[in-house]
């Protein structure tokens, strides 16, 4: 578990600071600079899912929302509509989202386990 709590540390410091560069970007309405590093951030976003749920990333391959158990809510939808948008200022509001609900529900996993006497 501590590896797995470290790496996602390594993701969400990333995430802070993509986001920042993402708020300067929309601010000034770069969208093809915006799009490059929502890309990276969607990316990021997966890595970070994939972490969650303890499974191997699985870069430019179908995204298997089925064998995700623990994941935000209309996860699939969601994501879809940032990966079809990436220029858009309202994907990033949703990658935002995802990614604090995403870190909401690794933290809830990490009590149960805990609580729970599990090692992992």
């Amino acid at each position: 578990m501590a590896n797995q709590s470290m790496a996602v540390s390594d993701i969400l410091k990333e995430w802070n600071e993509m986001k920042t560069r993402l708020e300067n970007l929309f601010r000034d309405r770069d969208q093809k600079n915006a799009k490059i590093i929502m890309e990276k951030g969607i990316a990021l976003f997966i890595q970070f899912l994939c972490v969650t749920n303890e499974r191997a990333a699985t870069p430019r391959q179908a995204i298997p929302y089925q064998q995700f158990t623990i994941q935000p809510v209309n996860l699939e939808e969601r994501l879809e509509f940032i990966i079809s948008r990436p220029h858009l200022y309202h994907s990033y509001r949703q990658l935002a989202e995802l990614m604090v609900e995403l870190e909401k529900l690794f933290v809830k996993k990490n009590i149960r386990k805990k609580s729970s006497g599990q090692k992992g």
